[in-house]
């Protein structure tokens, strides 16, 4: 028998708490709020102990703890790789409507 995955889609749509954000990438709250400082991620809405992230904050999230516990890279370097990421995917959607407009 195949093993059953579970899981929440997470689209620009759904939202997540600060609790369930730190519960899915194993940190403190402390460190999500230094993201928040670093502007890696950005709440929704509400003080400090009752934010409400956008669902795709987990991916990012889970991406500079990548950063930082695999490459050693600190916070304010892996903000700078999330820019560059976000700059890259940008440049890439702006580059398949031109080709697609040819």
């Amino acid at each position: 028998m195949l093993p059953v995955m579970t899981g929440m889609l997470l689209d620009e749509e759904n939202t997540v708490t600060l609790a369930e954000l730190c519960h899915a990438c194993a940190v403190h709250a402390e460190w999500i709020l230094e993201l928040v400082d670093e502007g890696v991620l950005e709440p929704m809405s509400g003080p400090a102990g009752r934010y409400r992230f956008p669902a795709v904050s987990l991916q990012r999230a889970l991406t500079v703890r990548h950063l930082q516990r695999d490459l050693g890279i600190n916070l304010a370097g892996a903000a700078l790789v999330m820019d560059l990421m976000d700059e890259i995917r940008v440049l890439r959607a702006r580059l398949r409507i031109v080709e697609h407009e040819r």
